[in-house]
């Protein structure tokens, strides 16, 4: 598993969805449709994914505090 950063290829609009698919070792594809479908149920989906964009790093920001 990789570190958790937004990587800065692969974004559709901040990342997240690509940064959890290489963290969790799947599709950037397949985690959007989860997070898509998820966004059908109640709850704090569309914040959270706020939260993790202003709070991961660009992915150059965290190879250089490694």
């Amino acid at each position: 598993m990789s570190a958790l950063a937004r990587p800065r290829e692969g974004r559709v609009l901040g990342g997240v969805c690509a940064a959890l698919a290489r963290r969790f070792g799947t599709s950037a594809t397949t985690m959007r449709v989860i997070f898509v479908v998820s966004c059908l149920l109640p709850g704090p989906q569309f914040l959270l994914y706020l939260v993790l964009w202003i709070v991961l790093p660009d992915e150059e920001k965290a190879s250089a505090a490694w």
